[in-house]
Formats: structure tokens, sequence, C-alpha cells
């Protein structure tokens, strides 16, 4: 019995004991508790943190609780800074809304410089919006359009350049056994078709396949001329056209095919220019009729273009000109070509030609398997029907007169050996 009553005084005392701290915390849960106002106002008294009071850590001297002190406000300002930052300038709403008056003189004054007089007033903003930089690293910052200006600009245009020259290679080229000063005017061996065949005494020319022109191998560029045809032989199928050519005219072609050539045809005695034929004579030639031809040509020296500058070159024999473009021909005035048959004049056939030389052509047909066509020049001076009035015109010289104007020409190592004659 004694026992179970230790016992229940033991229980006693520890319920007892319980109570009182489930109590303190229910009222600390319940609603928290604020520290005391400090009463007194002594400077010494530490408010903040008063001296513990905990039997086993004891009180606390000054020095600590002055160390305290500063500690817990040095804490508050952090708390402070963290939780409140100072407020930053703001613009009043009134001073962005307000529009300016009317009257009001927005341009801005002048600011005061070193010197005391007024700085000029400062331009207005670009409208246009800036780029934005690229920031990408893996992008390259230049640009192709700068490339180019980048080039064009690192051009040195002051820098002297040399004078820039064309060559082009000729491709028919007189030979020096066509023409030589020592000899006088005849059929060229070069300037012809291959399918015309040219006499050993270079004043026959035949052809059995096709229209092919054939030209002498000297021209008149000034002055008035005069020269003759004999149809030799035509044949049961062929035909003629005779007349004047430039340098330029087709050889693979009868005269008067191009603007180069100026033609008279043996069928109906028509003149032939630019491939159009038109109305000219009464009427064509045949087979032994002798054609006359006759080309003025005033002043022609003036307006005939520059001849090509003939060079030769690493074995090679080339025009060279200093510039590739050609300027335009020039009409002489006054010029003129007329066609004669037998001596009888058939009346002027063409009218202001351009300036340049001119060289006696032929072009003969047949077709194949039949005889050549063949003529037969004569350049003076002893002509069959030599026109004994020329209304009034100037009177011609023979081609055979017309003088030697081939030339040599060599350029080797920037070298030049030229002869004229």
């Amino acid at each position: 019995m004694d026992n179970l009553r230790t016992y229940r005084d033991e229980d006693d005392e520890e319920d007892e004991q319980s109570k009182p701290t489930t109590a303190a915390a229910a009222i600390s849960t319940a609603e928290p508790i604020e520290p005391p106002e400090p009463t007194t106002d002594d400077p010494d008294t530490d408010t903040l943190n008063p001296p513990s009071t905990d039997p086993q850590n004891g009180s606390k001297t000054e020095t600590e609780a002055s160390e305290s002190l500063s500690e817990s406000i040095k804490s508050q300002e952090i708390d402070n800074d963290d939780d409140d930052p100072p407020p930053k300038k703001q613009k009043q709403l009134s001073s962005l809304t307000a529009a300016p008056s009317p009257d009001q003189d927005q341009t801005p004054p002048p600011l005061p410089i070193s010197n005391g007089s007024a700085a000029a007033a400062p331009t207005a903003p670009n409208s246009k919006k800036s780029k934005k930089k690229n920031n990408n690293v893996w992008v390259t910052k230049s640009t192709r359009k700068g490339k180019k200006k980048s080039k064009a600009n690192n051009n040195n245009h002051n820098a002297p350049r040399d004078d820039t020259v064309f060559i082009t290679p000729v491709t028919r080229f007189p030979d020096k056994t066509d023409d030589t000063p020592d000899m006088t005017i005849c059929l060229s061996k070069v300037y012809k078709a291959e399918k015309v065949e040219v006499s050993e005494d270079r004043m026959n020319a035949g052809s059995a396949k096709g229209y092919r022109m054939v030209r002498a191998t000297r021209g008149a560029a000034e002055g008035a001329w005069y020269f003759e045809i004999k149809v030799v032989n035509l044949g049961e199928s062929g035909h003629t056209r005779l007349g004047w050519s430039t340098e330029k005219g087709d050889l693979q072609a009868p005269v008067g095919y191009d603007g180069n050539s100026f033609g008279y045809r043996d069928i109906d005695g028509s003149k032939v220019h630019k491939a159009l034929r038109e109305k000219y004579g009464e009427e064509g030639y045949k087979e032994g009729d002798v054609i006359g031809f006759y080309i003025n040509l005033p002043d022609g020296g003036s307006y005939a273009p520059k001849p090509p500058h003939l060079v030769w070159y690493k074995g090679q024999r080339y025009a060279c000109a200093p510039d590739a473009k050609e300027d335009p021909p020039k009409v002489v005035p006054g010029s003129e070509i007329s066609f004669f048959k037998n001596g009888v004049c058939q009346g002027v056939a063409f009218k202001d030609l351009y300036g340049g030389r001119y060289y006696p052509a032929a072009s003969m047909y047949t077709l194949p398997h039949q005889p050549n066509c063949v003529v037969k020049f004569n350049f003076g001076p002893d002509f069959e029907f030599f026109p004994e009035d020329f209304d009034g015109r100037p009177v011609p010289l023979p081609m055979v007169e017309v003088p030697y104007h081939g030339f040599e020409n060599r350029v080797e190592n920037g070298v030049s050996d030229e002869k004229k004659q």
C-alpha cells in the first residue's frame, strides 16, 4: 500500500509539472506576446537586448551588452536597406502631357560657351532609325555591298596607266607577191573567192559554181576614175554582176549583195545595191559587150576612214587600233557612180557615196557542168569604148594610174618599222 501511494504521489507531481507547460504553449500559439516598453530614461540601460537572467549563463557584462547593441543596430540598418530602397526621381505627369503653346517659341536657347558667344542651335534628330548592331559573333560584320564599295574605293584613279590597244588577227593579209610598187593594177589572188579562177596575167576571171566575187589589187579613194570589163563568155546559163566594191565587200556573194558593193546586172540592165534591184538601163548586156565603169569622189580623201594599222606581232599579222569603236562613215558630196555600155552612158546609178576606197569588182555565175563564165578586165590606158563626152562631169583617169597604196609594217618587241609608198 505504501508503494502504491508513493507511485501516485510521483504521478501527481508529473501531471502538475506538465500542466503549466501546455498552458504556456497554448498562450504562445494563440496570441504573440509583445515585449514591454522600457520605462527608464537612463541611456546606459540596454533596452533592446536586456541582460539574460538565465541561471546557467549568468548575467552579461557591460562590454558584451554594448557589442550586442551595436550588432543589432547594424542588422536593423541592413534590413531597412533591403526592405525600403530609396525612391527614384520621377517626372511629373503634367510635364509629359502638357503640349507647347503655338505662341511659345520652341527653339531652345543658345548654349553659352567659354568665349562669350552663343553656341549654334542643335540640329534636328535624324528621322531614320539607326540600325541595331548585330552582336552575333558567328556572323561577319562586313557585307557584300560593303565589299564592293571597298573594292571601288581601293582603286587608285590617279595611278598612271598605259593606253589600251586592241589588236585583232587579220583574216586576209595582202601577200607580198599580190601587189608591189613595181607592179601595176591587176586582179587579186588574195581578195577573191576560192571558186573564182584567175588567169596567169591576172586580167581574166571565171567561175562555174554560183555567184562569187573577185576584186582588183588597187582602189580609188579620191578623184574621177574609169575602167572597162568585156564579157568574154556567158554560155547557156552564165550571168554576171559587175561594178565596184569596198574593202568590206563580201567575196562569197555577188557584187551589190550588201551595202559595200554596187553592181550592174546583165539580165535586164538593173542596178543592184544591198541585194535590191532597181530599174536602170534600157536593156541588159550580153556576151561580147564592153561595160565601162565611172566613179567620181571629189575630195574623197577628207571623208575616207582611217586605214587600219597593221602590225606584225609574235609571228602573226594583226590590225591594231587605239579604240575598238569605228568612226561613222561620212558621205562624199558630189560623189557618183555611172555605167556605160559600149561607150554609151546609161545614166547616174548611185549618188552620195561614203568615203573610202573603191575597187573594181566582178562576180560570175554558171550552172554546174557548164563552161566557166569569163570576163576580161581592162584598166587602161587603151580602152575599146572610152566615152567622148561625160556631160560636164570630170574626165576620169584610167585605173592603171592609181598609185600603189600597200604598206609593210612590223612591230617586234615594241619597235615599229613602217614603210609606205
